[in-house]
């Protein structure tokens, strides 16, 4: 398909044209939000893209954004467009020495625009990144050589406009769909990540597909950014997603801390009163206990009531798209008043504004889905990934249904294909594999890696699902063995588990496991010969529990080695590494079909084996090592 807009500069410029005088952007300043037009936001972001021009930036030059959401990170990264340059967008949470190095020195970035926050870990590791030559600091704080503020780099955007202007306007006029947009890294395959290249083609045509899923949305809408602003799904969606709609966005009150901005934002909820948020499950998770904790403070009578009311709204509501069939009218008239004087008051706790939440990132538990459809706010869920700019298929206002992800965005193909890849019927689970405009270019100076990823133009996307007769799409899991925390940020495995078992004298093998959990958790294989040895020479037996106990602590020591504190605490983020470990009674072997033919081992299928297992290990008592579970394993080695 042919769209309207080759950039994302051009669907900028458009929106303004159609609502210049809209307030585009929110920023809470002296107590208040106060907005931004669409066109004092692109005023701004030309005197940036200006500035950034006046500094050297060439075509095609990388600048990194690491801050926290703020007006300055959407004007800058449009001021990097209008530059013709590629925007490089880095989580706050990266790690200086395993992380944030490794993405910026890989990309070459020669400009790096930062939050106060952020400028100590840049400044760690600056010696490192040959290619860094200019700072830009969005915070007032005392500069360094190499580093200026963001009001010097507007100042010399509007002197640099007033003799130079043709040349910024030649410069975005030379871009078209086929320019790199972005370079956004996720974890491939190793524990190195991979470099996502997007064009402003890939973002054009996902913004238009998520827009078409967004019919509901109009210029009179405001969302407040609650994700990452380098989260993809925030980044599509929630950035021009909303402009392409005319619509508004607020950034959230920023902290001293990030627990502190974490805690602003149900205060900003109330104060904004968006009417649509974009959300992961973590997020989803917090709102409900926020409103679950709200309704249990007005005492036991009004928690009874919500409890009936949410109870009768499961059973009325159903799956979404069958809502009420089989009810009465005295059904649908006592859920009308369950919602006016039970679920009416939680959304006014919410601002009262709030119709609807667009969920990203993996799957969402079906019971939190059906609790915020009973509260009449619901949840569509959607599903994605960063490598389709991001957005695949979701649910919407006007087909939707409770449990699936959705039907697919348009003009996207979609196979589902075995491990052969060869495509399967309508209701086979197999890997979902898309071809579409919104398909990445490939990874960045990574050809191995996007050959893999990118077969004839078909992204085989890893993840493992089936496209239901009724034309939903349901996604299961993941053929990939990412690690996917509780705010959707992901890392590879592989590194860590190779090195835990390559360094480690008491583990033969160990599999990492994080599904948007409250933190990593691991699949121990002991190694008995070792332990046994080792126990014989500290004069225990593994037949007593004093030898038991000597044992699994040898194991954990081996783990706590890459913790702080250890000698190898700098190889991975500490986020990654697993706080509780299971110590299984067998290893993966072809014999029990825990290891394929090629001997890689078949993850999806020992986690579902041990899922009880690894469910104890979020539970307070398991995650300290001796524990009955692993003192028993431990005695029948």
């Amino acid at each position: 398909m042919i769209y309207k807009y080759s950039t994302l500069i051009d669907l900028f410029e458009d929106s303004v044209r159609k609502f210049g005088s809209n307030q585009l952007l929110f920023e809470k300043k002296a107590g208040r939000f106060s907005g931004t037009s669409y066109t004092q936001t692109r005023r701004l972001s030309k005197e940036f893209s200006a500035g950034l021009m006046a500094m050297g930036l060439r075509k095609g030059d990388r600048v990194a954004m690491i801050s926290e959401a703020r007006n300055y990170w959407i004007i800058g990264e449009l001021g990097i467009f209008y530059a013709g340059a590629v925007s490089v967008p880095l989580s706050v949470k990266l790690e200086e020495r395993s992380e944030l190095r490794f993405r910026m020195e890989h990309a070459g970035c020669r400009v790096a625009i930062i939050s106060g926050s952020q400028l100590e870990k840049v400044r760690n590791v600056r010696e490192e990144l040959p290619d860094l030559e200019k700072v830009i600091v969005l915070d007032d704080l005392a500069l360094e050589e190499g580093e200026f503020s963001v009001d010097s780099v507007m100042e010399s955007g509007r002197k640099y406009l007033a003799e130079n202007a043709d040349k910024l306007k030649a410069r975005a006029k030379s871009l078209d769909s086929g320019s790199m947009a972005t370079i956004s890294y996720t974890s491939g395959t190793t524990s190195d990540p991979k470099g996502i290249v997007l064009t402003h083609g890939n973002y054009v045509a996902n913004v238009i597909q998520s827009a078409d899923i967004m019919k509901s949305i109009s210029e009179k809408d405001r969302t407040l950014l609650v994700l990452p602003l380098d989260h993809s799904f925030s980044h599509t969606a929630g950035i021009y997603g909303v402009m392409v709609k005319g619509a508004s966005m607020a950034s959230p009150e920023m902290g001293p801390t990030p627990i502190d901005t974490l805690r602003n934002v149900p205060l900003n909820i109330q104060e904004f009163r968006p009417t649509f948020l974009l959300s992961v499950p973590a997020l989803a998770k917090s709102v409900r206990y926020n409103v679950e904790r709200g309704v249990k403070q007005q005492g036991p009578k009004v928690e009874q009531m919500f409890r009936k009311a949410m109870l009768f709204a499961y059973d009325y509501n159903k799956e979404g798209d069958n809502r009420g069939e089989g009810k009465s009218w005295m059904d649908s008239l006592k859920y009308k008043l369950y919602d006016f004087f039970v679920f009416r008051q939680v959304r006014k706790s919410l601002g009262g504004k709030l119709r609807f939440f667009i969920g990203g990132g993996a799957l969402l538990d079906i019971e939190l889905q059906r609790f915020f459809y009973a509260l009449g706010i619901p949840m569509f869920q959607g599903y994605g990934l960063s490598e389709a700019s991001p957005t695949i298929s979701a649910n919407r206002l006007q087909d939707h249904k409770l449990g699936s992800s959705g039907r697919l965005v348009r003009d996207l193909e979609m196979r589902i294909c075995d491990e052969d890849g060869k495509e399967l019927p309508v209701g086979a689970t197999g890997e979902i594999v898309v071809k579409g405009p919104n398909v990445m270019a490939g990874y960045w100076q990574n050809e191995e890696a996007t050959k893999k990823a990118l077969r004839d133009g078909w992204l085989y996307t890893g993840d493992m699902g089936y496209m239901g007769h009724d034309g939903f799409l349901y996604v299961l899991g993941r053929y990939k063995s990412l690690l996917i925390g509780n705010d959707g940020e992901k890392f590879a495995p592989e590194g860590i588990e190779e090195s835990i078992s390559e360094t480690s004298a008491y583990i033969k093998q160990v599999l990492v496991y994080n599904n948007q959990s409250p933190y990593t958790v691991a699949l121990v294989v002991p190694n008995k010969e070792s332990l046994v040895r080792k126990l014989k020479r500290m004069n225990h037996s593994i037949h007593t529990e004093a030898g038991q106990k000597a044992a699994l602590e040898l194991i954990q020591s081996d783990v706590d080695r890459f913790k702080k504190g250890g000698d190898m605490e700098t190889l991975y983020p500490q986020r990654w590494l697993p706080m509780a470990l299971a110590v299984l009674p067998e290893g993966f072997t072809e014999q029990n079909r825990f290891l394929n033919s090629t001997l890689k081992v078949r993850r999806s299928r020992v986690f579902g084996f041990y899922k009880s297992r690894i469910e104890e290990l979020f539970e307070p008592e398991n995650v300290n090592i001796v524990n009955p579970k692993n003192m028993h394993v431990i005695s029948k080695l």
